[in-house]
C-alpha cells in the first residue's frame, strides 16, 4: 500500500473529499519530493503534484504515484494551484489547518471563488509517524552515517580544538559521504554544554571540559539524530556521576518502550530516574521527538503528550542533563519501534569516553 493509498483511506473515514498538502515534510513522506516546493491535490479518485520549473526534472524523477505539473513565470503559484483544482472538479476541499497560515489561506480561498476551502484536521502527521520499510531503510542508512561521523570526529577532541573546528569536522564528514546534514550540529564544550541548543564558537577544549556534539545526516529526504557527551582529558566524579544518572535513564527509558505504552509514561520515568540524584530539575525539555522526513517529526515524547507507541514509529530518545556554571551531559539515539519493544538504530558507544584516551 502506498502513503497515497494511505491518505485516501484516512480522508474517507474523516469525511474529507479532497485535500491540499502544502507542508514540505508532508509532501516528501506522500510524493517522494525533496525539493523546497511542492504542492500535493489528493481527492478519492485523483491527485495531482504540482511545483515550479525549477523542479520540473527533479519532480519527474521523484514523483512517482501520481501525475506532476509545472509552472513557470509569469503564472504564479496560487493561480496555478486554483487552476488545477478546478480542473479536478473539486467542489469543497481542505487545507492543513496547521502549518497553512492564514495569509496562505485567504489568497488561496480568493483564487477558488466558488469552491468551498476549509481547515481539514491533521491526518498527515499521524501518518507520518508509522514508517514503511523503505522510510525505515533510510532513516537506518542515516544513523549508520552518523555512527561513523561519531567515530571519525574522536581523534580531533584534545585541548585546543575549537568548537567550531570540531562542527565544521561532522559537517564535512557527513557531506563527503554523499548525504545532507539533517541540521546545524550542536557542538558545545564546558560552561557552554549547559546549553542545550548552543552554538559552535571559537571557545578551545579544555582539560575538565564536557563536550555535547549533537548532529544527524539526511539520506534521500530521511534524517538521524544523535547526541553524545565526552569529557575532554580528565573526568572527575562529580562528571561520572552525572553522566551515568543520565545514561541511566536513557538505557532505561529505551527499555521502557513498548507498543501501547504512552510517551508521557516513559518521559515521566527519565525524571524519576534523573530525580535520584536531584538532577531532574535540570531537565528541562521533552524525552524524545517523533523522526523522520523531518528532525522534529510528528510525535512529542513529554508530560502532556498523548502519544502511544506503536510499531513502525521511530523516536529519539534524549535525556539531559543542564547545569549553570558547570556544563551539560546529554545522550540521544534513534529507536524504531517493533512488535516487542525497540531496535536502537544508533550504534555509537555510550559508556563515557575520556578524549584523547
Amino acid at each position: 500500500m502506498t502513503n497515497l493509498d494511505r491518505l485516501r483511506i484516512a480522508m474517507a473515514e474523516a469525511g474529507i473529499p479532497a485535500l491540499i498538502v502544502s507542508d514540505l515534510g508532508s509532501v516528501n513522506w506522500l510524493t517522494g519530493f525533496t525539493g523546497t516546493f511542492g504542492i500535493a491535490v489528493v481527492s478519492g479518485d485523483a491527485a495531482q503534484f504540482i511545483t515550479d520549473s525549477r523542479y520540473a526534472i527533479q519532480a519527474g524523477e521523484q514523483v512517482k504515484d501520481m501525475p506532476h505539473s509545472w509552472f513557470q513565470s509569469p503564472v504564479n503559484g496560487d493561480e496555478y494551484l486554483a487552476q488545477k483544482i478546478k480542473e479536478m472538479g473539486i467542489q469543497r476541499i481542505g487545507f492543513e489547518g496547521a502549518s497553512v497560515t492564514y495569509a496562505n489561506f485567504e489568497r488561496w480561498r480568493d483564487k477558488l471563488a466558488g469552491i468551498e476551502l476549509y481547515g481539514a484536521p491533521d491526518l498527515v502527521s499521524d501518518l507520518r509517524m508509522v514508517k514503511n520499510e523503505s522510510e525505515i531503510d533510510r532513516v537506518r542508512a542515516a544513523c549508520g552515517i552518523a555512527d561513523a561521523c561519531f567515530e571519525h570526529v574522536q581523534r580531533l577532541i584534545q585541548p585546543g580544538v575549537t568548537e567550531y573546528d570540531i562542527n565544521l569536522d561532522i559537517e564535512f564528514f557527513i557531506r563527503r559521504q554523499g548525504a545532507e546534514i539533517a541540521f546545524p550540529p550542536i557542538v558545545v564544550s564546558g560552561e557552554r554544554s549547559a546549553r542545550p541548543h548552543g552554538k559552535a564558537s571559537e571557545k578551545k577544549l579544555e582539560v575538565g571540559d564536557f563536550l555535547t556534539m549533537d548532529f544527524g545526516a539526511k539520506v534521500e529526504g530521511y534524517c538521524s539524530d544523535i547526541t553524545r557527551t565526552v569529557v575532554v582529558g580528565e573526568a572527575t566524579d562529580r562528571h561520572r556521576e552525572i553522566y551515568n544518572q543520565v545514561l541511566k535513564a536513557e538505557v532505561e527509558c529505551i527499555n521502557a518502550i513498548k507498543p501501547g505504552v504512552r510517551a508521557a509514561d516513559v518521559d515521566t520515568l527519565a525524571r524519576t530516574i534523573l530525580d535520584e540524584k536531584g538532577l531532574a530539575q535540570y531537565f528541562g525539555h521533552g524525552l524524545g521527538h517523533g523522526l523522520g522526513a523531518l528532525v522534529h517529526d510528528a510525535g512529542r515524547m513529554n508530560k502532556t503528550s498523548q502519544n502511544v507507541f506503536e510499531p513502525g514509529q521511530i523516536w529519539t530518545v534524549e535525556p539531559g542533563v543542564y547545569i549553570p556554571g558547570f556544563g551539560g551531559v546529554r545522550i540521544e539515539d534513534d529507536v524504531l519501534v517493533t512488535e516487542n519493544g525497540v531496535e536502537i538504530l544508533t550504534k555509537s558507544p555510550k559508556d563515557l569516553l575520556v578524549l584523547p584516551a
